[in-house]
């Protein structure tokens, strides 16, 4: 690549942020002096996830840009309300990633609401998830303050890594106003390869490549077909498919199927769409060698074993003490009665430092209020 390929990019537009800035500030004073709780809203693409949300909205689409990108650091920063496609095409540009592989779920997504829910997608248990990746953040406290936390190296944290705490927080801690995320290369080669095989066997087969020096990039069971995603040096992949065996998937097929598991449009999810009603969506977090689930409902399974996509009409009691009797927790990932809790409670412990970092950042308690827990 060219030398001005590599160049850092730079704030385009600072003038802009400033003046949006003033007015999330003003916005926050004012609804911290009257007690009136904010709805925090990037494009809106993950609103239905967590809690429903109240509150007065807080746009954040005008406080966006991307700040810096410097390619030879592997480290972008940008401003919350940047829109995830923009940061994707920049590092596009320059044969790099997100590397864990954040979904949209629309157009309007923002690099905030990206960070903010801590979703990944089929890189995940191969590479890290999204708090792994934030270096550094700048967020708004209720009383209007700036606080930074982190940088834009790896070793920069003294104490509460805070800037990754705010990962998967929705919102509830504080506005995010700036973001520094570690970048990766795209992988030099890809291929996927796809087997025929039962749940139970599929889980095995999964298990035994993870305790090898394998390539692996994504991987997902659904319906009697495992797929398996290599990713890195062509020698690599290439070791690994006389290894693995199975089918090769074409390559412009393999690409389009991974976005569909990415964005959940596979067909497997069709009975629970971004919008509109469906059968209730769970998620299950489990150890990867966990046995196939109950029968009798539709399953699929993704990260190696450890995330069960579940749709069923089960109860959310009963839903969770499965999932807790294989050593896991669910989450109501979509539709269903909210009622029961979205994520499961955390043990007390955890719960009473959680509730000292929102007093601390929110004692109001303006920001995205109940999203979490109610």
């Amino acid at each position: 690549m060219s030398q001005v390929l590599h160049a850092p990019l730079h704030d385009a537009d600072p003038q802009a942020a400033t003046q949006a800035l003033a007015t999330i500030r003003e916005r926050v004073l004012a609804a911290t002096a009257s007690g009136t709780p904010l709805d925090i809203q990037g494009g809106n693409t993950k609103r239905w996830y967590g809690q429903t949300p109240d509150g007065d909205p807080l746009d954040m689409q005008t406080y966006r840009g991307i700040i810096s990108y410097d390619p030879a650091e592997l480290v972008i920063t940008a401003r919350a309300g940047t829109p995830l496609a923009e940061i994707e095409a920049a590092l596009a540009e320059r044969g790099q990633i997100l590397p864990f592989e954040p979904p949209h779920f629309g157009s309007g997504a923002t690099l905030g609401g990206c960070i903010a829910s801590g979703l990944a997608g089929p890189r995940r248990p191969h590479v890290g998830a999204a708090r792994d990746f934030v270096l550094g953040a700048v967020v708004m406290n209720g009383q209007g303050q700036e606080l930074h936390f982190g940088g834009q190296v790896m070793k920069n944290v003294a104490g509460y890594d805070v800037s990754r705490v705010l990962a998967g927080s929705l919102g509830t801690l504080g506005v995010l106003l700036e973001l520094s995320i570690k970048v990766l290369p795209c992988p030099v080669a890809e291929t996927t390869l796809r087997f025929e095989l039962p749940q139970a066997q599929a889980i095995d087969r999964l298990n035994r490549w993870g305790g090898q020096p394998l390539p692996l990039m994504g991987s997902v069971w659904h319906n009697g077909a495992l797929s398996v995603r290599l990713g890195g040096a062509a020698a690599a992949i290439d070791a690994a498919r006389t290894t693995m065996g199975g089918e090769h998937v074409d390559t412009i097929e393999a690409h389009t199927f991974w976005q569909t598991l990415r964005e959940q449009t596979h067909p497997f999810f069709a009975p629970a769409p971004v919008t509109g009603n469906g059968e209730p969506l769970w998620r299950l977090s489990v150890p990867p060698t966990t046995p196939p689930l109950v029968h009798g409902d539709e399953h699929l399974i993704e990260w190696a074993g450890a995330q069960r996509w579940w749709i069923t009409p089960r109860s959310a009691a009963e839903v969770r003490a499965i999932a807790a009797a294989m050593g896991g927790h669910a989450t109501l990932f979509r539709h269903g009665d909210k009622s029961a809790g979205v994520f499961t409670p955390q043990p007390a412990a955890l719960h009473a430092i959680g509730k000292r970092l929102q007093q601390a950042f929110d004692p109001s308690r303006i920001f995205n209020r109940h999203r979490l827990y109610r």
